[in-house]
């Protein structure tokens, strides 16, 4: 993959996950200020806690996907983009192709477990 290639897939995907990001702090902050049918003292407050955790893993995961693209950016800036960051050797085509924000070879990736 070329380096234009490459930074306009990462550029695009870094713009779709912070609004995928965006959207999903407003669903939560909606659900936790949504007033509650029931009454207090027997809501579920496990349900609660449930909802507010997926929300927090789900945007966790975004913030995390977020900076694998900025540091894939910054690898195309300093002209290491292509090369594990852990042994600097080449990525494959493939896996790029597949994640442009790859930063180890499969084989680094598989053993990282």
């Amino acid at each position: 993959m070329d380096e234009d290639q490459a930074r306009a897939r990462l550029t695009a995907e870094r713009a779709e996950v912070e609004r995928l990001l965006r959207e999903t702090e407003a669903e939560a902050r909606a659900w936790q200020e949504a007033p509650s049918d029931e009454p207090a003292d027997t809501a579920d407050p496990a349900q609660t806690l449930t909802a507010e955790d997926m929300a927090d893993a789900v945007t966790s995961r975004f913030r995390d996907r977020i900076a694998a693209i900025d540091r894939a950016l910054k690898r195309l800036d300093d002209g290491t983009y292509g090369r594990s960051v852990r042994s600097g050797q080449p990525i494959p085509e493939e896996r790029l192709g597949a994640d442009p924000a790859a930063e180890l070879t499969i084989e680094e990736a598989q053993r990282r477990g």
